[in-house]
This record gives structure tokens, sequence and C-alpha cells, in this order.
């Protein structure tokens, strides 16, 4: 078993002791860390997800972003694994998925709808103090870093974990991409892969 698998199923491990008062309490504080994020503050429009189990809740976040006047797109799994994306209208218009995901009802955008965002924020398990994010396998969010990168699209890219999922060292491949934030109950820290960014939690 390779050192991302052993990690990752220790961290899947610790995430299914949180009870589901554990997962309300930390969503409402991370809406509120999210707000001392600059890039966040001052976007117009975010890609986000819809976060399932025990993954640090995104809906309010979603909710206040939306009625904050942002443009939400939520990703739309493809059978390749790679992600189509649309506009994020309100809880109520999102459906059941596969794979126990809850996806938006709206009109199909595209996979190249990601380029035109402001910030993306991605699932994670973890995220070290390099950016190196631990994503759970599957491959869409590396796809859609790849696309980013190649189109020379920098939006700034946003992990929501919990406190201890902050580690001292993230195995990574080639292809991984550092983000430039993470966002925890204990606030937005920033990495300095990128100029202009600094390590200091805001």
């Amino acid at each position: 078993m390779s050192r991302k698998a052993i990690l990752r199923r220790e961290l899947l491990a610790a995430r299914r002791l949180l009870t589901s008062e554990d997962v309300r309490k930390t969503a409402s504080v991370l809406v509120t860390a999210a707000e001392n994020l600059p890039e966040l503050a001052g976007a117009r429009t975010v890609a986000a997800y819809v976060s399932v189990g025990r993954e640090p809740g995104t809906h309010a976040l979603l909710d206040a972003l939306r009625a904050r006047g942002v443009r939400v797109l939520l990703p739309v799994l493809m059978a390749d694994n790679d992600l189509d994306w649309a506009e994020f209208e309100g809880a109520e218009h999102l459906l059941p998925a596969g794979r126990g995901l809850l996806e938006p009802a709206g009109a199909r955008l595209g996979p190249g709808a990601v380029l035109d965002t402001d910030v993306v924020l991605l699932p994670g398990l973890a995220v070290d103090g390099r950016g190196m994010r631990l994503g759970r396998g599957g491959g869409s969010y590396d796809r859609v870093l790849a696309r980013l990168a190649s189109a020379g699209a920098h939006p700034a890219l946003v992990v929501l974990l919990y406190d201890d999922e902050v580690v001292a060292r993230v195995p990574e491949e080639p292809h991984d991409h550092p983000v430039d934030a993470v966002i925890t109950p204990a606030g937005a820290r920033r990495f300095p892969h990128r100029e202009g960014t600094g390590g200091a939690v805001l």
C-alpha cells in the first residue's frame, strides 16, 4: 500500500469518529473563517462542491456565497471521472447522484467553465505546510487542476479541512499541484508558493 493510501485510510478513519454535531458545528465556523480569506471575500465566481458524509460542511458556505451575490459553480461527475459544472441555484435544486453525491439540477456549462472562476474550493483529506493537498484518490480534481494549468488560468486554490488535517508532510507525485490556502475552523492560512502570498494565519 502506498504512503498516500495509508494516510488516506488513517484520515478517513478519524473522520468516521466525528459525530453529526461535530460536523454541524464545524460547518458554521467554516463560514466565518472563509469570509476572512481575501480571495473569497472579493470573488465574483467560485467553483465549490457539496460536502457529503463527514466532510467539512460546505452547505452553509454555499448559501452564504450565493446570498452575497457570488456566482457559485458546482461539479457534475461525468462517466470518465472528469467534472462538468452547473450553477448553484439553492439547496432545493440539488439532486441525488451516484456515489452518494448531490449535484445541481441546472444546465451543464462544460468542463471548461472552471477556467472563468476566481476561486476553486477543493475537497481534500489533508494539506501540509507547503500547500500540498491529499485528495481522495479519484483523480477528478487532478484533471481540473491540470486543465487550469494548461489554460494558464490562476484562480485561488483553497481546500477546506478540519484543524488536525493540516499535517507535517503529504506524499506527493509529479502531477500534484499545491493549493494557495487552507480553511479550517481555526482560521484561514495561506501558503507562500505563489508570489505575493504568505503563510500566516489570517
